[in-house]
């Protein structure tokens, strides 16, 4: 089956380098485009769908970011199945101090090229990343990052509104995830000590949920 990948904020595919899946799986990874002025989440996800072959059956897997773009990608489209990966599949599971941000407007104020700042709180505590290849990796996915386009995700990710829970979606989740976090939120696979970082981290295990799944 044809699935296609999509990253997290800032993010590429060499997040998902250490997934081991099924041959019968068809990785397909999409790449970002550039976000029209004040653009939704919604409406982006919308024309990022277009990259999508609607003539066979498909899936989605999405993580962090890529996650919410999955879901409103789901809404319009029919995928098999959509997997989110340390994500949220409904804007009230967003952590309260995001959406108190998101009403403030407080980001327009912060250069973009500050958002990209990574440094060792950065990785050591919010990604959770561990080992000297994992901050490496994550240090050179940030410095390949376009700080605009970083800006406008983390944006929509502040004014994001979702209510609709599309059908035939799975949710994995870590416990010590400290980037989305949610008392609310379900998962339907819970990845123990799970970080931010866990799809690359925890990648056999994911590999084997995602099998699971799509097969």
């Amino acid at each position: 089956m044809n699935t296609y990948f999509i990253s997290g904020l800032g993010a590429d595919k060499r997040i998902f380098s250490k997934l081991k899946l099924n041959k019968e799986i068809n990785i397909i990874h999409i790449d970002w485009i550039t976000p029209n002025k004040n653009e939704s989440l919604a409406s982006y996800a919308e024309r990022l769908s277009s990259a999508i072959d609607l003539s066979q059956p498909f899936a989605l897997v999405g993580v962090s970011f890529g996650g919410m773009i999955a879901v409103e990608i789901a809404k319009l489209l029919k995928p098999a199945t959509v997997l989110i990966i340390s994500s949220t599949m409904l804007s009230m599971h967003l952590p309260a101090l995001y959406r108190f941000l998101g009403k403030l407007g407080l980001l327009k104020l912060i250069p973009a090229k500050f958002l990209k700042s990574s440094n060792k709180l950065t990785q050591n505590y919010y990604f959770g990343t561990r080992s000297g290849s994992e901050k490496a990796l994550l240090s050179k996915i940030i410095k390949d990052t376009d700080p605009y386009f970083l800006k406008w995700a983390i944006g929509s990710i502040l004014n994001w509104e979702n209510k609709i829970k599309p059908e035939r979606i799975f949710h994995i989740h870590g416990t010590n995830d400290k980037i989305l976090y949610s008392r609310k939120a379900t998962p339907d696979f819970v990845i123990e000590n799970g970080t931010h970082f866990m799809v690359y981290q925890n990648a056999k295990e994911i590999s084997g949920i995602i099998d699971k799944l799509l097969l």
